[in-house]
Formats: C-alpha cells, structure tokens, sequence
C-alpha cells in the first residue's frame, strides 16, 4: 500500500510540493504537524505563536511591528478571538491545495524558469488571499463560541489544582491540566516573580491575566500553608 508513496510515479507530486509557489504552504502544514506532536508531548508551550489581537483599528502611532501587522490583519479578517495556530493550519491546508492544483493546471511539472516564476508568483498570491478569506468565512461565525469557550474555561479552572505538563513553568512559559470532571483542559500558566516549577508538580490557579490570556499559579503546598 505504502510502496507507491516510494515509486517514480509520485515525482511529479514530490516535485510540485517542493517547489515554489507550493513548497511555502507545504512548510507550514508541516511546521503545524510539528508544532501539535511536540506540544501534545508538553514539550512546547501552546503560547508559542498567539498573537494578541487588539478589538480597535490598528493606529500608526502605536509602532509597526510583525506582531502588530499579524494583529492587524487577522482583525481584518474578523479573526481576531480565534486560535492563531487553528487560522495557521487552515489557511495552510486551503493555500496547499489551490497552489497544488494552480501549478498543476498552469504550470505543469518541469517547467523552465522563466515560466515558473512568471506563473508561479500570481499562483502564490492568489492562493494566499483565496486560502485567507476562506479560513475568514469559515471561523469568523465561531469566534464568539471561542469567546465563550475562554470564558467559560476561566471560570471552571480558578482555584483548582493542575499539574505541570511542560518541563517547566516560569513567569514567561508554561502549561499545566486541569480535571474539569471531563476529559480534563490545558491551561497556560505563569509563576508569579521568579519562581519556577518543573513537570509533575502541582499547582494552584489563583489569578487570570486576560491580557496575557494566562493564569498565575503558586505551589499547592504554598496554598495550603
């Protein structure tokens, strides 16, 4: 069954995957793959790549920087309140397919240079904004239902106890779970100062940052002191 994957006949598939315009979105859908293995494991702080989007218009004065940018068009698109690495995977997976198939009907498999990239960069840019809008239309009806998700989130975990899954929490990274009475939450965490924590100790959620989208936690054995 497998054996096809490894015979001539994927090498125009192969090719076209790893060739540009397609071998961007082919990067990133495995950048997301690698990205959800190492933070499934705890081995990855899920807040690596969010990006805090603003609820007002982004404003020149307030300084132009990536993260700002990202802010300012995940905003545009309505997706702001949305997990970024859910908008990465999507916007991933449409762009791959509409540059697959525009390299496939265009271009073909080995064409000269000149031709590749004279089809090759429309194909990209029609492809990214197709793939963003799409992932707009579809995500942007469910952003209050992760709205409500956060909020609800929040209110079951304050005061409980979780256990560090990451191997560490400090004031800047961390996850530890959480019994919710289900199949149990992941939460981000913080210490609070300079104290650390390391996998599989306990600890108690006692504050949450909304800014930060956060909670700060202390050592169980600090709180029942």
């Amino acid at each position: 069954m497998f054996a096809i994957l490894l015979s001539d006949q994927m090498d125009p598939f192969y090719q076209n995957i790893t060739s540009f315009p397609t071998v961007f979105f082919t990067f990133f859908l495995l950048l997301s793959v690698f990205y959800g293995l190492f933070a499934v494991l705890g081995l990855l702080d899920l807040s690596v790549i969010d990006i805090d989007v603003p609820e007002a218009e982004y404003s020149p004065a307030d300084g132009l920087s990536a993260a700002s940018v990202l802010g300012g068009l995940l905003l545009r698109l309505g997706l702001n309140g949305v997990p970024l690495p859910i908008i990465v995977v999507l916007i991933s997976l449409f762009g791959w397919f509409l540059s697959y198939y525009g390299v496939y009907f265009f271009i073909g498999y080995d064409p000269v240079a000149f031709t590749k990239y004279l089809f090759g960069v429309p194909i990209f840019f029609i492809s990214l904004f197709v793939s963003a809008f799409l992932t707009g239309l579809i995500l942007k009806p469910l952003r209050p239902v992760f709205q409500a998700m956060d909020q609800e989130v929040e209110k079951k975990v304050i005061g409980r106890v979780g256990v560090v899954r990451t191997t560490t929490v400090s004031k800047t990274f961390g996850e530890a779970s959480v019994e919710d009475g289900g199949a149990g939450l992941i939460v981000k965490v913080r210490s609070y100062n300079d104290e650390e924590f390391k996998r599989g100790d306990r600890v108690v959620l006692l504050e949450y940052v909304e800014a930060e989208h956060v909670y700060r936690v202390i050592s169980e054995q600090e709180f029942n002191a």
